[in-house]
């Protein structure tokens, strides 16, 4: 990475410490976080701090939603021309997470005020509001609408200035987090995602170590899967992954795009990968793994 990006990165990292934001590094070129310890403690508003780090190495920015006292509603574009909207998504006429976004305010007769804005690579939409202090909302899948998750406490998203082979985050800086409307907190229905988290991640100790470790050793299994075997091992490691989505305590869209990242190295077609990682990471998602404490 050349070094004008490296210094880029860095500024970007103390931008998001000045206006509020605690960081910690992600991988360079990735979006897994670069610390085996427990990030969203080790995530930081201290200038000191940021500047040790990142003058290391080229770092993508991971923002801690919680730190932060955020609450970053992500807009996925599909993935592919046959991810399509279900109903009543596609008969309403929606083809994005921001319009069903649309749609959803509109059935709460609601505004979507502007508020800060990253758009992603693929063409998505992170969108930022502050937290309001009666409430520790944590992520979500879905819960709101089709290609529509939520990123709050015990979540991070990738930070505006990262770089991915796919290509940059992007910010508007015009607009500061505005506060979560009430509408959003009500389409989340809180207290039955809360019922959800109890049941499927009771007692979970160093989640994000574990996580990462567990997400490091499939995507080594797959790069060194020989031929002949490669497109099951594919399959074992998205089910495995799955199991820890459907725990929420991975990312789906970092899931995904890791294996998809790692499918290409070995050679798989995108079109049989696409198919192997969808089914085994649905099939997991159903059986989200538990760990003893």
């Amino acid at each position: 990475m050349p070094d004008t990006d490296h210094q880029a990165l860095s500024r970007a990292a103390h931008w998001h410490a000045d206006h509020g934001m605690a960081v910690f590094p992600l991988v360079p070129g990735r979006k897994v976080p670069a610390v085996r310890k427990d990030w969203e403690h080790q995530a930081t508003t201290d200038h000191l701090t940021i500047a040790g780090t990142w003058r290391k190495a080229p770092y993508n920015i991971g923002v801690a939603a919680g730190p932060s006292g955020l609450l970053v509603v992500d807009l996925d574009q599909p993935k592919n021309p046959r991810d399509e909207a279900p109903e009543p998504w596609r008969e309403r006429g929606a083809a994005s997470g921001a319009d069903v976004l649309a749609l959803v305010a509109g059935d709460h007769a609601a505004s979507l005020p502007p508020t800060y804005t990253v758009t992603t690579p693929s063409g998505g939409q992170h969108l930022y509001y502050r937290q309001p202090a009666a409430e520790q909302l944590g992520n979500s899948a879905g819960r709101i609408g089709w290609k529509i998750d939520t990123r709050g406490h015990g979540g991070y998203v990738v930070g505006a200035g990262s770089i991915t082979a796919a290509g940059r985050y992007l910010a508007d800086r015009s607009v500061s987090p505005r506060p979560l409307p009430r509408w959003i907190i009500n389409a989340l229905d809180t207290t039955q995602l809360a019922d959800v988290q109890r049941r499927t991640t009771p007692d979970l100790k160093n989640t994000s170590a574990y996580t990462l470790a567990a997400l490091t050793g499939e995507l080594d299994k797959v790069l060194a899967a020989t031929p002949g075997h490669r497109n099951d091992t594919l399959n074992r490691a998205a089910f495995a992954l799955g199991q820890l989505v459907g725990a929420q305590l991975l990312d789906p869209h970092i899931a995904r795009d890791e294996l998809v990242s790692a499918a290409g190295r070995i050679g798989l077609p995108r079109t049989e990968a696409d198919r192997t990682i969808t089914s085994g990471l649905t099939a997991g998602t159903h059986h989200p793994r538990r760990r003893a404490t």
